[in-house]
């Protein structure tokens, strides 16, 4: 399944017939599972419905780092994306991707 960014905001938890969704790298996984931490009020709920690349790899909340671009991070701030798409991977299904 292809998501545009416009179509995957629909994924954010705020309709609670739809499963959350959250993007790495452009691969959108199903977090419907841990939507205590990603639907409303959860801890991670500013990454639903978007690709979090960015702020994952930063460990970073803050909503303008919410966002799939990479330009200028550091190796380390690499690996940490590393690590998470691992987790991701190992207990979320990956659904689709996030196209333009």
């Amino acid at each position: 399944m292809d998501l545009t960014p416009q179509q995957l905001i629909q994924f954010n938890g705020s309709d609670p017939s739809k499963p959350i969704y959250v993007a790495i790298n452009g691969r959108i996984y199903d977090v419907t599972a841990g939507k205590s931490f990603y639907g409303p009020g959860g801890a991670y709920a500013m990454f639903a419905g978007k690709d979090a690349s960015r702020a994952l790899a930063k460990m970073s909340k803050n909503e303008e780092d919410v966002c799939p671009n990479l330009d200028g991070l550091s190796e380390k701030e690499m690996d940490v994306l590393n690590d998470w798409v691992k987790k991701f991977e190992a207990k979320y299904p990956v659904v689709g991707r996030v196209v333009s």
